[in-house]
Protein backbone atom coordinates (compact mmCIF):
# COMPACT_ATOMS: atom_id res chain seq x y z
CA UNK A 1 0.00 0.00 0.00
CA UNK A 2 1.60 3.61 -1.12
CA UNK A 3 0.25 6.39 1.39
CA UNK A 4 0.65 10.12 -0.01
CA UNK A 5 0.25 12.55 2.27
CA UNK A 6 -0.16 16.23 1.01
CA UNK A 7 0.35 18.44 3.84
CA UNK A 8 1.66 22.02 4.83
CA UNK A 9 3.91 22.83 7.84
CA UNK A 10 1.75 25.13 10.24
CA UNK A 11 -1.67 23.50 9.15
CA UNK A 12 -3.44 21.99 12.02
CA UNK A 13 -5.54 20.24 9.80
CA UNK A 14 -2.24 18.16 8.08
CA UNK A 15 -0.70 17.92 11.94
CA UNK A 16 -3.91 15.82 13.03
CA UNK A 17 -2.88 13.62 10.20
CA UNK A 18 0.76 13.45 10.78
CA UNK A 19 -0.17 12.35 14.33
CA UNK A 20 -2.82 9.58 13.22
CA UNK A 21 -0.21 7.98 10.93
CA UNK A 22 2.81 8.36 13.08
CA UNK A 23 0.55 6.40 15.74
CA UNK A 24 -0.64 3.97 13.46
CA UNK A 25 3.08 3.41 12.15
CA UNK A 26 1.68 4.08 8.52
CA UNK A 27 4.68 4.49 6.19
CA UNK A 28 4.14 7.40 3.92
CA UNK A 29 5.55 10.14 1.64
CA UNK A 30 5.14 13.68 2.16
CA UNK A 31 4.13 16.48 -0.36
CA UNK A 32 4.17 20.24 1.04
CA UNK A 33 2.01 22.40 -0.44
CA UNK A 34 2.77 26.09 0.10
CA UNK A 35 -0.16 27.74 1.24
CA UNK A 36 0.81 31.21 2.28
CA UNK A 37 2.38 30.29 -1.62
CA UNK A 38 -1.21 29.59 -3.16
CA UNK A 39 -0.33 26.08 -4.45
CA UNK A 40 -3.44 24.88 -3.03
CA UNK A 41 -5.36 26.61 -5.70
CA UNK A 42 -3.34 25.32 -8.71
CA UNK A 43 -4.82 23.34 -11.20
CA UNK A 44 -3.35 20.08 -10.29
CA UNK A 45 -3.74 20.49 -6.31
CA UNK A 46 -7.64 21.49 -7.01
CA UNK A 47 -7.86 18.12 -9.20
CA UNK A 48 -7.05 16.56 -6.18
CA UNK A 49 -8.54 18.04 -3.20
CA UNK A 50 -11.54 20.57 -4.35
CA UNK A 51 -11.43 22.08 -1.23
CA UNK A 52 -8.16 23.78 -2.38
CA UNK A 53 -6.90 22.59 1.16
CA UNK A 54 -4.68 20.33 3.16
CA UNK A 55 -4.27 17.81 4.01
CA UNK A 56 -5.28 15.60 1.47
CA UNK A 57 -3.92 11.84 1.57
CA UNK A 58 -3.62 9.33 -1.64
CA UNK A 59 -3.82 6.17 -0.81
CA UNK A 60 -2.99 3.36 -3.52
CA UNK A 61 -3.85 6.33 -5.77
CA UNK A 62 -7.08 7.51 -4.59
CA UNK A 63 -7.43 10.68 -2.79
CA UNK A 64 -9.21 11.49 0.46
CA UNK A 65 -9.67 15.14 1.96
CA UNK A 66 -10.96 16.31 5.37
CA UNK A 67 -9.41 15.32 8.64
CA UNK A 68 -11.77 13.93 10.48
CA UNK A 69 -12.21 11.56 7.82
CA UNK A 70 -9.15 10.75 6.55
CA UNK A 71 -8.61 9.71 10.52
CA UNK A 72 -12.13 7.77 10.34
CA UNK A 73 -10.71 5.68 7.71
CA UNK A 74 -7.10 5.30 8.93
CA UNK A 75 -8.92 3.38 11.89
CA UNK A 76 -10.85 1.59 9.15
CA UNK A 77 -8.39 0.43 7.60
CA UNK A 78 -5.68 0.00 9.93
CA UNK A 79 -7.43 -1.31 13.45
CA UNK A 80 -4.78 -3.23 14.90
CA UNK A 81 -3.85 0.11 16.95
CA UNK A 82 -7.58 2.05 16.90
CA UNK A 83 -8.01 5.94 17.60
CA UNK A 84 -11.60 5.40 18.44
CA UNK A 85 -13.27 3.51 20.77
CA UNK A 86 -14.94 0.34 19.89
CA UNK A 87 -17.92 0.83 22.74
CA UNK A 88 -20.89 3.39 20.81
CA UNK A 89 -20.75 5.93 24.02
CA UNK A 90 -17.49 6.49 24.36
CA UNK A 91 -16.78 6.66 20.99
CA UNK A 92 -19.61 9.75 20.45
CA UNK A 93 -17.60 11.16 23.26
CA UNK A 94 -14.61 11.43 21.75
CA UNK A 95 -16.29 12.91 18.54
CA UNK A 96 -17.62 15.59 20.69
CA UNK A 97 -14.49 16.44 21.42
CA UNK A 98 -13.21 16.38 17.77
CA UNK A 99 -15.85 18.16 16.67
CA UNK A 100 -15.33 20.94 19.41
CA UNK A 101 -12.09 21.42 17.59
CA UNK A 102 -12.54 20.60 14.09
CA UNK A 103 -16.05 22.49 13.40
CA UNK A 104 -15.85 25.25 16.81
CA UNK A 105 -12.79 26.56 16.70
CA UNK A 106 -10.45 25.71 13.96
CA UNK A 107 -12.69 27.25 11.15
CA UNK A 108 -12.92 30.24 13.00
CA UNK A 109 -9.55 31.24 12.87
CA UNK A 110 -8.55 29.55 9.28
CA UNK A 111 -6.56 32.18 7.16
CA UNK A 112 -9.25 32.80 4.98
CA UNK A 113 -11.87 33.64 7.64
CA UNK A 114 -9.04 35.75 9.35
CA UNK A 115 -8.26 37.58 6.41
CA UNK A 116 -11.93 38.01 5.42
CA UNK A 117 -12.59 39.32 9.22
CA UNK A 118 -9.98 42.50 8.69
CA UNK A 119 -7.10 43.60 7.15
CA UNK A 120 -5.61 44.81 10.54
CA UNK A 121 -3.39 41.95 12.48
CA UNK A 122 -4.63 43.00 16.07
CA UNK A 123 -7.90 42.75 15.31
CA UNK A 124 -7.69 39.35 13.72
CA UNK A 125 -5.82 37.91 16.36
CA UNK A 126 -7.92 39.08 19.09
CA UNK A 127 -10.84 37.58 17.09
CA UNK A 128 -8.68 34.22 16.84
CA UNK A 129 -7.31 34.45 20.54
CA UNK A 130 -11.32 34.72 21.68
CA UNK A 131 -12.61 31.59 19.47
CA UNK A 132 -9.25 29.61 20.63
CA UNK A 133 -9.96 30.32 24.35
CA UNK A 134 -13.92 29.69 24.33
CA UNK A 135 -13.14 26.33 22.72
CA UNK A 136 -10.72 24.97 24.92
CA UNK A 137 -13.21 26.06 27.70
CA UNK A 138 -15.85 24.04 26.14
CA UNK A 139 -12.98 20.82 25.46
CA UNK A 140 -11.51 21.34 29.33
CA UNK A 141 -15.80 21.01 30.73
CA UNK A 142 -15.82 17.90 28.87
CA UNK A 143 -13.06 16.01 30.09
CA UNK A 144 -13.95 17.17 33.25
CA UNK A 145 -17.24 15.43 32.50
CA UNK A 146 -15.98 12.07 30.75
CA UNK A 147 -14.15 11.51 34.16
CA UNK A 148 -10.16 11.11 34.79
CA UNK A 149 -7.74 9.80 32.77
CA UNK A 150 -4.24 10.91 31.46
CA UNK A 151 -5.00 12.05 27.54
CA UNK A 152 -7.77 13.30 25.93
CA UNK A 153 -10.16 10.79 26.81
CA UNK A 154 -8.97 8.31 29.11
CA UNK A 155 -5.77 6.42 29.50
CA UNK A 156 -5.19 5.61 26.11
CA UNK A 157 -4.06 8.31 23.22
CA UNK A 158 -6.79 8.95 20.94
CA UNK A 159 -8.58 10.61 18.09
CA UNK A 160 -9.39 13.71 20.35
CA UNK A 161 -5.39 14.07 20.96
CA UNK A 162 -4.66 14.38 17.21
CA UNK A 163 -7.03 17.52 17.63
CA UNK A 164 -5.81 19.04 20.70
CA UNK A 165 -2.79 19.05 20.40
CA UNK A 166 -2.55 20.58 17.05
CA UNK A 167 -5.38 23.30 18.56
CA UNK A 168 -3.43 24.29 21.37
CA UNK A 169 -0.48 25.14 19.15
CA UNK A 170 -2.62 27.13 17.41
CA UNK A 171 -3.45 28.51 20.73
CA UNK A 172 -0.39 29.26 22.05
CA UNK A 173 -0.07 31.56 19.18
CA UNK A 174 -2.37 33.56 19.35
CA UNK A 175 -1.76 34.21 22.73
CA UNK A 176 -4.20 31.66 25.05
CA UNK A 177 -2.92 30.80 28.32
CA UNK A 178 -3.41 27.06 28.47
CA UNK A 179 -2.60 27.32 32.40
CA UNK A 180 -6.10 28.21 32.63
CA UNK A 181 -6.95 24.56 31.37
CA UNK A 182 -5.59 22.32 33.71
CA UNK A 183 -7.12 19.14 32.26
CA UNK A 184 -6.09 20.01 28.67
CA UNK A 185 -2.67 20.84 30.14
CA UNK A 186 -2.31 17.25 31.55
CA UNK A 187 -3.12 15.88 28.40
CA UNK A 188 -0.78 17.93 26.66
CA UNK A 189 1.79 17.07 29.06
CA UNK A 190 0.94 13.12 28.99
CA UNK A 191 1.53 12.99 24.78
CA UNK A 192 4.65 15.88 24.63
CA UNK A 193 7.44 12.99 24.83
CA UNK A 194 5.70 10.66 22.59
CA UNK A 195 8.02 9.98 19.22
CA UNK A 196 5.23 10.15 16.69
CA UNK A 197 3.78 13.04 18.27
CA UNK A 198 7.58 14.90 18.14
CA UNK A 199 7.97 13.70 14.65
CA UNK A 200 4.44 15.82 13.55
CA UNK A 201 5.06 18.68 15.52
CA UNK A 202 5.23 21.72 12.91
CA UNK A 203 8.76 22.67 13.76
CA UNK A 204 9.85 19.48 12.17
CA UNK A 205 8.18 19.57 8.90
CA UNK A 206 10.21 19.70 5.71
CA UNK A 207 8.89 22.79 4.65
CA UNK A 208 8.39 24.64 8.12
CA UNK A 209 11.10 27.74 8.33
CA UNK A 210 14.65 26.87 9.18
CA UNK A 211 16.22 29.45 11.53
Amino acid sequence: MHVRLYSYWRSSSSHRVRIALGFKGIAHETVTVNLLGGEQRSETHTARAPNQSVPALEIDGEVFIESVAIIELLDDLFPEVRLYPKEARERARVRALVETVNAGIQPLQNLQVLLRHSEDHDARNAWAHQFNARGLEVIERLMERNGPGRFAFGDAFGAADCFLIPQAASAKRFGVDLAKFPRVSAALAASADLPFVVAAAPENQPDAPKN
